[in-house]
């Protein structure tokens, strides 16, 4: 049994880890920047960026308290949006939680060498060193640390925010919107990072006391005091700056000018302190990705691993920081501000979604403690709200998230897939919702009670037995739709003698042809009419018929194959294309299964309709079985086998004929053929268009059984993106 992580965090902790995770480079680095983007209305632009947090702040706290294990993030869009996305958001949010820890470290210099005469990047890189040695020894001196850390920190903040509102000037308010709604937004995209730290204490669910209380009031707690902060820190510079000129250390500037010596000393302690719990939360958090997805095998098995020692995972750990000192020596400052804030943004929308699949999938096991009581408008808020500002982050961050999205899908098909096989609550809830669509579609054409108008088109290259296997087909459907029977011999003729657009049958002047009809009328329960129509383009004419005559399904032959018309298509296939009812392909002379098996075969996504109306009825009259034959890919995850099984049940209960469910592994036509090999019927379907023309007739060389083609009409078929859904689906 894996080693588990112990529960040690307490809810003062949890506030500490959150908070200390977001008052760092928020206060510290970013607000001059910030205002140089939106002027005096930064201001309002670090309110707006805690209002669209706050939703993923509520849908995490939500998932948390359902599925309190490491990982956060990652899990949560995991779990809802299989293990593809899990993967982006997975190693993504790992990149984001590391920058920001090394934005932390690195852009904290300036704050040291007020105090210090050192130098910089020894001074980072050691203060990594020391951070991953105090992950590796536990969460819970790294908590008490937090805890330590971020007192500290406030008393010096509270002292600046007191200290210097005397010094406020109106002046530093003039012009408040004059970078206007662009500059406002531009500024919340490019601060969103400072409030990433709030949902941090997800990734340490796990080894939080008593969830589900812990984690919604830490994150909403924390969330809440440190807009409130951020916004009087923020308030005091804007004020102060026209008195003061502004440098890599904007609110150091403010303490000189306000508290004097001793308050600059303060708070550039504070600063420091801040800056090291930055990044000592974001390295706790952040190292828990990777071995969240190493318990899930996406990433190696060593990363999962636990310390006996320590009770952490030292690997996973090692590698963050590993990481992180790699950034403190080789990225700039004010990328990774960038950077960070675009992907976290990205990741918080993906939160909001994932919340959305749980809930509407409502998948076994899912039984939160807290739930976000504005379900599910928060949620499209904050999809909403991100997105809008993900719009204004320009060209840089969006070619750093296309980078990351491409090298986690790419690590994902090469490492994960082969190794995984599972998917998301969303998908299987989508596939559940396909297949219920298509159930319900099957069951509207079962029970219409609609006359139906079978149409037979003979031509004269249809033989005697090919007459009788398409008048057969059409009786059987006629009669177990309460419907009636027209057949129709086309005759080509020189164009003096025929209208193109001939659409009236007149009395066969082939005797044999009359008789046969005359005998098939007789012996039948259902009208049968007959007659020939002749024309010089008899293709044109069987469709102008069946559109004349409001057919509802009409049956023809398949005609023979050449080189021509294997390159360029059969007068059928054309007729498939552009008749404007169901048709039916009649790919046998014997139709016929008494007392056998009749076996409907795709793997292109559910049954159509009328292809299982048509099945049903061809076997109900042979007194034939009927077999359900599905084609899943080798790799299909059990909840979609699952699903098809699922599907076939409700079809099960819909037919009047016994039925058996196939559900197999195929590659391909051989594989369907063989599953369908002792039918003595086969029904296969095709859309009319080419490609399914051609994968239609692999199958049937494939199949030796005769065979019945169905192409629905175009308006009972599923539309190009239903189509997509489907396959995407089954």
């Amino acid at each position: 049994m894996p080693k588990e992580l112990e529960r040690d965090l307490g809810l003062l902790s949890v506030l500490a880890i959150s908070i200390g995770a977001m008052v760092g480079s928020g206060i510290f680095i970013l607000p001059a920047l910030a205002l140089d983007l939106a002027g005096p209305a930064v201001v309002l632009a670090y309110l707006v960026a805690a209002i669209i947090v706050l939703p993923a702040a509520l849908s995490k706290a939500e998932m948390a308290t359902a599925m309190p294990e490491a990982g956060g993030t990652y899990v949560y869009i995991e779990r809802s949006m299989g293990p593809l996305l899990g993967t982006i958001a997975g190693v993504g949010t790992w990149f984001s939680l590391t920058f920001k820890g090394a934005l932390a470290l690195v852009g904290g210099a300036p704050y040291i060498v007020l105090l210090l005469d050192l130098p910089v990047m020894p001074v980072a890189v050691g203060l990594a060193c020391l951070l991953v040695a105090v992950n590796i020894l536990g969460a819970k001196q790294t908590g008490r640390m937090q805890v330590a850390i971020v007192a500290v920190m406030l008393v010096a903040m509270g002292w600046l925010v007191a200290g210097s509102t005397g010094s406020v000037q109106p002046a530093g308010f003039d012009g408040f919107f004059t970078e206007g709604t662009g500059g406002l937004l531009a500024a919340a995209g490019f601060v969103f990072v400072s409030y990433a730290g709030v949902t941090k204490v997800a990734s340490v669910a796990e080894e939080i006391e008593n969830p589900g209380r812990n984690i919604p009031l830490g994150m909403l707690g924390s969330l809440a005091f440190t807009t409130v902060l951020y916004v009087l820190v923020v308030f005091v510079l804007v004020g102060v700056a026209p008195s003061i000129d502004l440098t890599d250390a904007p609110i150091a500037d403010v303490a000189r000018f306000t508290l004097g010596e001793l308050g600059l000393v303060a708070v550039v302690i504070a600063a420091v302190l801040a800056l090291v719990s930055t990044a000592n939360a974001g390295l706790l958090s952040s190292s828990r990705y990777p071995f969240a997805m190493s318990r899930d095998e996406l990433a190696p098995p060593s990363l999962s691993r636990i310390s006996d020692r320590f009770d952490t995972p030292a690997i996973a750990i090692l590698l963050t920081g590993g990481v992180t000192l790699l950034l403190i020596v080789g990225v700039p400052v004010s990328d990774i501000a960038k950077l960070g804030s675009a992907f976290q943004i990205l990741v918080f929308v993906m939160v909001n979604v994932a919340l959305v699949a749980f809930r509407e999938s409502d998948p076994e096991g899912y039984d939160p403690e807290f739930t976000d009581p504005f379900y599910p408008w928060t949620q499209a808020f904050g999809v909403v709200g991100g997105l809008v500002l993900l719009s204004q982050m320009g060209f840089l961050p969006a070619v750093g998230a296309a980078v990351i999205i491409a090298g986690s899908s790419l690590w994902y098909f090469l490492y994960a897939r082969p190794r995984v096989r599972r998917e998301g609550v969303a998908r299987d809830e989508f596939r559940r919702r396909v297949g219920r669509r298509a159930v319900e579609r099957t069951r509207s054409a079962f029970e219409s009670s609609a006359e139906y108008n079978v149409v037979v088109a003979v031509t004269e290259g249809t033989t005697v037995e090919q007459e009788d296997a398409l008048t057969s087909t059409a009786v059987d459907v006629a009669t177990q739709r309460d419907g009636r029977v027209t057949v129709v011999r086309f005759d080509r003729v020189p164009d003096q003698l025929a209208l193109e657009q001939a659409t009236e049958i007149q009395s066969p002047s082939d005797a044999a042809f009359e008789s046969r009809m005359a005998s098939v009328a007789d012996a039948v329960d259902v009208p049968v009419e007959y007659g020939e129509i002749v024309s010089h383009d008899p293709r044109h004419a069987v469709v102008n018929f069946a559109d004349h005559h409001d057919a509802d399904l009409l049956v023809v032959g398949t005609g023979s194959e050449s080189l021509w018309s294997r390159l360029f298509g059969t007068d059928t296939d054309w007729m498939v294309q552009h008749t404007p009812c169901d048709v039916v392909l009649v790919d046998a002379e014997d139709v016929t299964a008494e007392d056998g098996e009749v076996a409907l075969v795709t793997d292109e996504g559910p049954f159509e309709p009328v292809k299982v109306k048509l099945a049903d009825s061809l076997a109900s009259a042979t007194g034939a079985r009927l077999t359900l034959v599905q084609g899943v890919p080798p790799d299909a995850t059990p909840e979609q086998r699952q699903t098809v099984e699922d599907y076939h049940e409700e079809l099960v209960a819909l037919c009047s004929v016994p039925v058996v469910s196939r559900v197999v592994e195929s590659n391909g036509a051989a594989d369907l053929a063989a599953s369908a090999d002792e039918a003595d019927l086969v029904v296969v379907q095709t859309s009319g268009s080419p490609t399914t023309a051609r994968r239609r007739q692999r199958l049937i060389d494939a199949v030796d059984s005769p065979t019945v083609v169905v192409r629905p009409e175009r308006e009972n078929q599923s539309g190009p993106l239903g189509r997509l859904a489907e396959r995407l689906a089954f």
